[in-house]
């Protein structure tokens, strides 16, 4: 036996001496991605077979390193329950494609199956949950972690081990059409949920992931996606180094400290370079600064991108390669690093390099070992119940009360006639986001779906879609309003969409091409917008519909955060509820009725209109804010901000010691913060109290507030705690005008409350 093929010998060596063994185009195999999974398989009835396809390209390289998509179901891949994979079929075809591996190969070496999980596993049967930008508004990083656990244990029986997920990007311009996979637009919100994503998918480091229901977290996308100009995908970040580092660098920075397995580099430039050809950023920040051991993988055809500004696919894949990219997605360029090396743009080494981080996660997730996975198991774990009711709670946490005028809700039971109105009332994949699966007649429940099963009895419910988030008729506004004139109580559902259908074309990388898309999809990869009010004729809408005089509550299903000035303007209560997953209608339903207390905040700023944009809190301080002449400069709801059916009192805001040493800060001191809260109200509920920081003296220009803690907590009715915080050098370090990240003498104050708006201070000086 050799040395790689015996787990008595440490990972290190086992790799070195397989490493020994292999040719040049077996280890240029290792770090291709080249084939779309649902290519190496066909089926007929209950027959599944691999593919001549699927057989070449392990005959090409000896072998595949990752293999992307085996389960994949959705428009784009074409599959469907009739000829895509379910979650019962799968292990059976991941068993077979590593034995077909295993048995043609010279070495054996088994193939990591990588598969999309940005909301939950985008497989049939996959569990979906809200999308990251309603995930953030839960600020609970715990009960994603606990959810995070369900959906690695329900892709590792399947018989993957990888999932490619959103954490990465920061939400700095609302018309990008992937705000949606955004935890928000702050980095300390989206590196605590970072770490979250890891520890649930992988459970701890990925040297340590042989567990039979863990996977490693392939994080993206590295660096500043959300920055780019326009708010077009992909378009470049015009940004500097402090900016970069200030707020698009620290999750992937609590990824990596979290020991995530991998990254996938952005498809954007960063000041010129982009991401994939960028050695200062995947190698300079990522492995020398930071010490990432994991893999770095690119976006789908990204590399190719690169061959219009070096000149040839294989100088594309030598600089991909040279600046840290391990593993292509789709491409053609890393299909050319035989070449590259022949014609000295790239050295065996360096091939190496990247080879022995693929192997090292092969051999930390135990494949060597145990390549095959039970086929019995994973239809127990899909769709279990346990899972169904972490995925209401996801859905109830994140749903953000914005308005409730005179406590119209929850809805009373005098309210005998309820007219269900809007073209997200009663749309199961307008809840579901972008990267969505193919679904199952009847899985999931949509807002009308929910209001009729948890409504009073006797309670009469009629429904109208209005028009539809792209289109519409005068006639179908007067359908509306003719069923909402009697009724004692409008529910409005309107918003947007990124559910995708199988008529329209796709790019290269699987994004949905602008203006082809399918009636409803305004959000999503490639569907930016220019303009943030509600598409199509739902202004018309929600204006005929406010003429009526009647109560109204306005619901919000959305990816992004629109221009919503109408609807709150009409509606007595707005509830956000982002894209709510497939419990998303109960969860919307039990808030309504008052069987769950909402406990949402907004982890993005709602502006009024496209043309105040940027509107984020966490902008720098210019002495005062400078207004607009014929509209307001402050968004619509800030950060932080949502409403309970309780009330919270936060006081007694305290610091351990007001003054500390820089000396004593880089010996590890740390400053306390207390704060106590009571439930003031009638209700039980829960309230995220939000610490913020402000530089009143800094060798650069101060953000006006940035989070530096949050902990959401449940309160019975009258109940009171005292929290705390603990405050030390990173909390009090900042990037100063000489590039370095440290603490500065100087007044930090401290803010605590309930959004970023807090007004309860305590001030701390940092002495030399």
């Amino acid at each position: 036996m050799a040395i790689y093929q015996s787990p008595n010998y440490s990972i290190e060596a086992r790799v070195d001496d397989l490493i020994s063994k292999m040719t040049l185009t077996e280890k240029v195999g290792q770090l291709n991605q080249k084939l779309y999974g649902w290519e190496a398989y066909e089926k007929k009835g209950r027959d599944i077979t691999l593919t001549k396809t699927f057989t070449d390209e392990v005959h090409r390289w000896d072998g595949i390193g990752v293999l992307y998509g085996l389960f994949r179901a959705d428009p784009w891949s074409a599959r469907t329950y009739k000829n895509g994979i379910t979650a019962a079929e799968s292990p059976k075809l991941a068993n077979q494609i590593q034995r077909y591996i295993l048995e043609n190969t010279r070495l054996g070496i088994p193939a990591l199956l990588s598969e999309e999980c940005p909301h939950g596993h985008q497989a049939l049967d996959g569990t979906m949950i809200s999308t990251n930008i309603g995930v953030g508004s839960t600020w609970n990083p715990q009960l994603m972690k606990d959810m995070y656990q369900h959906i690695a244990n329900e892709i590792r029986r399947r018989g993957a081990h990888l999932g490619l997920i959103s954490t990465l990007d920061i939400m700095r311009d609302p018309r990008w059409g992937r705000s949606e996979e955004c935890f928000g637009e702050d980095p300390f919100l989206a590196a605590s949920f970072t770490r979250a994503v890891v520890d649930g998918l992988q459970g701890g480091p990925f040297e340590k992931l042989a567990s039979s229901n863990r996977i490693g977290a392939i994080l993206k996308h590295f660096s500043a996606q959300g920055a780019g100009e326009g708010g077009i995908n992909a378009a470049p970040a015009v940004i500097g180094e402090r900016e970069l580092r200030d707020i698009h660098l620290p999750a992937m920075k609590a990824g990596a400290e979290a020991g995530a397995a991998g990254c996938m580099a952005a498809y954007n430039e960063i000041d010129g370079v982009p991401c994939h050809a960028n050695k200062g950023l995947l190698t300079g920040i990522l492995r020398d600064e930071w010490d990432f051991k994991g893999i770095v993988m690119a976006d789908g055809v990204a590399i190719d991108r690169l061959e219009m500004q070096t000149g040839s696919y294989v100088k594309a894949a030598a600089t991909a390669l040279d600046a840290g990219v391990d593993v292509s997605l789709w491409d053609e360029s890393f299909t050319n690093l035989e070449e590259a090396v022949k014609t000295g743009l790239v050295t065996e080494e360096d091939i190496d390099r990247s080879v022995r981080r693929v192997l090292t996660l092969k051999f930390s997730l135990g494949l060597f070992e145990n390549p095959y996975v039970e086929e019995e198991t994973a239809t127990t774990t899909a769709g279990a119940e346990t899972v169904r009711q972490a995925n209401i709670q996801v859905a109830r946490e994140s749903v953000v009360l914005l308005k409730n005028e005179g406590n119209q809700l929850p809805l009373q039971s005098k309210h005998k006639r309820i007219a269900v109105i809007g073209p997200n009332a009663d749309s199961i994949y307008n809840q579901l986001g972008d990267y969505t699966s193919t679904q199952k007649e009847g899985k999931g429940t949509t807002v009308l779906e929910g209001i009729k099963k948890i409504a009073p009895n006797g309670t009469e419910i009629v429904y109208a879609k209005g028009c539809g988030i792209r289109e519409g008729s005068p006639e179908e506004i007067r359908e509306a309003t003719e069923k909402a004139k009697d009724a004692d109580v409008i529910v409005l559902a309107v918003g947007g969409s990124s559910s995708r259908d199988f008529d329209i074309r796709f790019d290269t990388n699987g994004a949905a091409f602008p203006g082809e898309q399918p009636a409803d999809m305004d959000c999503g990869e490639g569907m930016d917008l220019a303009d943030l009010n509600l598409g199509g004729m739902q202004e018309s809408l929600i204006e005929e519909l406010g003429k009526l005089g009647k109560p109204m509550v306005g619901i919000v299903i959305q990816g992004r955060p629109h221009a919503i000035g109408s609807l709150v303007e009409s509606s007595q209560s707005v509830l956000c509820a982002w894209y709510p997953g497939q419990e998303g209608g109960t969860a919307i339903a039990e808030i309504l009725f008052g069987h769950v207390n909402p406990s949402g905040k907004l982890p993005v700023s709602i502006p009024r209109s496209s043309g105040q944009l940027p509107v984020y809190y966490n902008h720098k301080d210019m002495g005062r804010l400078l207004p607009y002449r014929n509209m307001e400069a402050t968004p619509l709801f800030s950060f932080g901000y949502g409403l309970s059916y309780t009330t919270f009192n936060m006081s007694a805001c305290q610091l351990s010691r007001d003054s500390i040493s820089l000396n004593e800060l880089n010996e590890g001191a740390t400053v306390t913060l207390e704060v106590t809260i009571e439930n003031t109200g009638a209700v039980d509920g829960a309230e995220v109290v939000q610490l913020y920081r402000y530089d009143a003296e800094a060798s650069v220009t101060s953000r006006i507030r940035e989070l530096k803690g949050f902990k959401k907590l449940f309160l019975q009715s009258k109940e009171k705690q005292t929290i705390s915080f603990s405050i030390g050098k990173d909390e009090l370090s900042i990037w100063n005008n000489k590039m370095e990240y440290c603490a500065e003498p100087g007044l930090i104050q401290w803010y605590v409350g309930g959004n970023s708006k807090a007004t309860i201070k305590a001030d701390l000086q940092v002495t030399p």
